[in-house]
């Protein structure tokens, strides 16, 4: 066992782990923080994004104990104080960027980061940013959609609507 200390959500915790137990099996497991959710186990889908240190991870490919030191934030720890909802997350709700919701935590904290590193990104930005996160439902569109929205929350400027047409099989990536 080894002993790791790591804010979670704003929390301090230590604990001792296996040194081989993931961050997402960590998170899901000992916190409960299930909004972590366990897709692949591959890190090829991003459905278990996380925060580390403020960079967007996917969390079934960092062991717990990579994590010792570190701050984590979990989708769970996205709303504010009073339970309102975070910009990123409510432009998902508003612009129906989720369909089974599978996918939708590593999306939004995927999105979060894009954000945080390109404050206006374009359609085409954001399609890159998210292709390394999976959607099976939605065909991506209306996730595109909800980014843009988000940016223009964040940056004060209206950028609603999309241009262009994202059809095609939804098994395709983000930057189909």
């Amino acid at each position: 066992m080894t002993r790791i200390n790591l804010t979670v959500d704003g929390q301090r915790v230590a604990d001792d782990v296996e040194p081989r137990m993931l961050l997402v099996q960590y998170l899901r497991e000992r916190l409960g923080k299930t909004g972590t959710v366990i897709g692949c186990d591959t890190s090829n889908c991003g459905a278990c994004t996380v925060h580390l240190d403020g960079t967007s991870v996917k969390s079934c490919n960092v062991l717990a104990v990579q994590a010792d030191g570190s701050s984590v934030t979990t989708i769970e720890g996205l709303a504010g104080d009073d339970g309102s909802l975070h910009p990123v997350q409510q432009a998902f709700h508003e612009c129906h960027g989720l369909q089974c919701g599978f996918c939708t935590p590593g999306m939004i904290m995927q999105s979060i980061d894009l954000l945080n590193t390109n404050p206006n990104p374009s359609e085409e930005a954001i399609r890159l940013g998210l292709e390394g996160n999976l959607c099976r439902c939605t065909g991506y569109h209306n996730i595109v959609r909800a980014v843009q929205e988000a940016a223009g929350v964040s940056t004060g400027s209206t950028t609603g609507s999309t241009t262009g047409s994202t059809t095609g099989s939804t098994t395709e990536g983000v930057g189909a």
